[in-house]
């Protein structure tokens, strides 16, 4: 209420300062210098004809040039306007007086917020600069958890935002963190297999795989440990049961899950070229050489079919991730340039199999 009353006496100050000057009769307007030197000079000329220094004609000749420069400046002279009446300068000054403050107080009712809590400049000083960059957060963070390891909350906040950051190996370790200090979880064992996946240029590796697996007994349900252990059987060769793992997920998903379009996608991948499934190869009493031979097979006949239509982005990175868990990475780098060659023509698809390259750690 004080601050009210203290805003109505700056309001009423103001517009009193500003229109007093209206209540005033206007003054006479004062000559301008100039004419008021060619006067003085009119008075000279008489004192020095009095005194006899100049000659009549001289004077009369001075008192002309003189005089017409006068009328000249009083010509250039601007013309007083008319004042107002002194009465309607009053009304006028009154009507603003009033009017002012009840106009400005209701644009500020329509326009303004009067509901807004108070914000001192204690709090202020203290609330984090908007520019803070989340790099300089995220290490605020890591240095209070350095100091308090045993802040489980603190860990689970922290490990997301690492993982969008790319910074995989420290986001393994604020999950292990988490994990310990929170307590295991199918979805913290799940979202560790996946930092060690990342961490690993997208590959399942036998670490992130016994993740995914712990995750899955504690939850079988567990959305995220499924699809990445069937993403493990694809990369191992296994495809007939990486298909079966993502058929089964997608039978069970809501129409509105928004993985589906995941799923369905991998499972155009790998439906396109299904090998053996393993309990195929052990019925035909096949041995381990054997059904390495089987896989090897399997991916030459992609490499094949590759060759003669090159327009099929995910056919090529599967290609070369198969190339890579079979540590070939020679014959890897080679079908990245055939597929590059393959698709030289074709702007986007050559951008999608760059990207994709990216993840499995194939750049240039």
């Amino acid at each position: 209420m004080t601050l009210w009353f203290i805003l109505a006496l700056m309001t009423v100050a103001a517009v009193f300062a500003v229109l007093w000057p209206l209540g005033r009769a206007p003054g006479a307007p004062r000559e301008g210098s100039e004419t008021a030197i060619y006067k003085d000079q009119l008075g000279e000329i008489e004192r020095d004809l009095a005194a006899g220094l100049i000659g009549a004609g001289e004077a009369e000749a001075a008192r002309t040039e003189v005089s017409r420069r006068l009328l000249a400046a009083a010509d250039a002279s601007p013309v007083a306007a008319a004042a107002p009446q002194r009465g309607l300068r009053r009304a006028v000054a009154v009507a603003a007086l009033i009017g002012l403050p009840f106009v400005s107080g209701a644009l500020y009712l329509k326009l303004g917020t009067p509901g807004l809590p108070a914000f001192p400049l204690a709090e202020r000083a203290q609330a984090p600069a908007a520019t803070e960059s989340l790099d300089r957060l995220v290490m605020q963070v890591e240095a209070r958890l350095e100091k308090n390891p045993n802040d489980g909350r603190g860990w689970e906040v922290l490990a997301p935002v690492l993982m969008r950051l790319g910074r995989y190996p420290d986001a393994i370790k604020a999950l292990r963190n988490s994990i310990a200090t929170n307590g295991p979880t199918a979805t913290r064992h799940a979202d560790l297999g996946e930092a060690i996946l990342m961490g690993a240029n997208g590959v399942v590796t036998a670490e992130a795989k016994a993740e995914f697996e712990h995750a899955l007994a504690l939850d079988a349900d567990e959305i995220k440990a499924r699809y990445f252990l069937g993403l493990a059987a694809e990369q191992d060769g296994r495809t007939r049961e990486a298909a079966g793992i993502w058929r089964a997920m997608l039978a069970k998903a809501p129409d509105d899950a928004p993985w589906r379009p995941l799923l369905q996608r991998a499972l155009a991948r790998v439906e396109g070229v299904a090998a053996p499934s393993e309990e195929q190869i052990a019925a035909a009493g096949a041995s381990d050489a054997e059904r390495g031979e089987k896989v090897r097979g399997m991916v030459e006949r992609l490499a094949t079919r590759l060759r003669q239509d090159g327009s099929d982005v995910d056919g090529w990175l599967r290609l070369v991730r198969a190339y890579m868990v079979m540590g070939d990475r020679d014959k890897a780098l080679a079908s990245v340039k055939d597929a590059r060659a393959a698709l030289t023509q074709d702007a986007g698809r050559l951008r999608q199999l760059n990207e994709g390259l990216k993840g499995l750690g194939i750049d240039g």
